[in-house]
């Protein structure tokens, strides 16, 4: 979440764009910006099951991190548009990559399901009900089940896209880690159910870049090492490691 945020900041200082692909280290639960949660989940239970907890920058509702690939866009607002075009240059993105690989995607029709300001995603406190619960307009399914989950922040001149792309599904978990049980969750598409196996986090991040070469940018390179940006990561990085943020609501 810190090297997200820093590179955001590298993105307004220098106008670049970056895609960003990876995956998790240890299960972790991640919750919205604005996601009402303190008080919600069974910490112990989290604990004995070792999923750890952070608090992205961007908004939306709880995601277990595991058998997934994260994706993340940064970029200057200046030449993002609004936020109805910018979620769907991302989600064009995304949909040639993952049919790329072979899965049958399809976008549900009408608007991107966040937002339009700043303001609007602060006033906003999603509740408990978990990201793949089901899927909302300008959202990637496969038949009709959710299989990526995104959601965009912007401030101060550039913005920050998160996104998930179920492997397997592990989702189906977050309603027993709530202190009181939710409701089932229906079970969401995975790449698994697409493509007829579980595809690499190496063959998921190829697909997506070959879709940013062909479709923005043919000159598009991996990004070098850039100490501004590490060091910048490094001083957010406790900020996202603080339970005041992790747990402000």
């Amino acid at each position: 979440m810190a090297l997200d945020e820093a590179l955001m900041w590298h993105a307004r200082e220098t106008g670049d764009w970056v895609f960003r692909v990876y995956s998790w280290v240890a299960p972790t639960l991640s919750l919205g910006r604005n996601q009402t949660a303190r008080g919600g989940y069974d910490l112990a239970r989290l604990l004995e099951r070792g999923i750890d907890v952070v608090r992205r920058p961007t908004g939306g509702r709880a995601i277990l991190h595991d058998r997934e690939v994260t994706y993340s866009v940064v970029g200057p607002i200046v030449d993002a548009g609004d936020l109805r075009e910018s979620y769907g240059r991302i989600n064009r993105l995304l949909l040639a990559g993952l049919r790329q690989l072979g899965a049958g995607v399809a976008m549900v029709a009408g608007d991107p399901p966040n937002s339009s300001r700043q303001s609007d995603l602060e006033r906003a406190q999603p509740g408990l009900l978990p990201c793949f619960h089901h899927p909302s307009r300008g959202e990637i399914t496969v038949d009709g089940r959710k299989l990526v989950g995104s959601a965009q922040w912007r401030c101060d001149g550039a913005l920050l896209q998160h996104g998930s792309i179920l492997i397997d599904d592990d989702q189906m978990q977050l309603s027993s880690l709530l202190i009181q049980c939710g409701p089932p969750i229906p079970k969401p598409a995975t790449l698994r159910d697409a493509l007829g196996h579980a595809p690499n986090e190496v063959a998921v991040a190829e697909a997506l870049f070959e879709a940013v070469r062909s479709a923005e940018d043919s000159d598009a390179h991996e990004i070098e090492d850039d100490s501004a940006v590490v060091e910048r990561a490094k001083q957010l990085r406790e900020r996202y490691l603080d339970d005041a943020w992790t747990w402000r609501r």
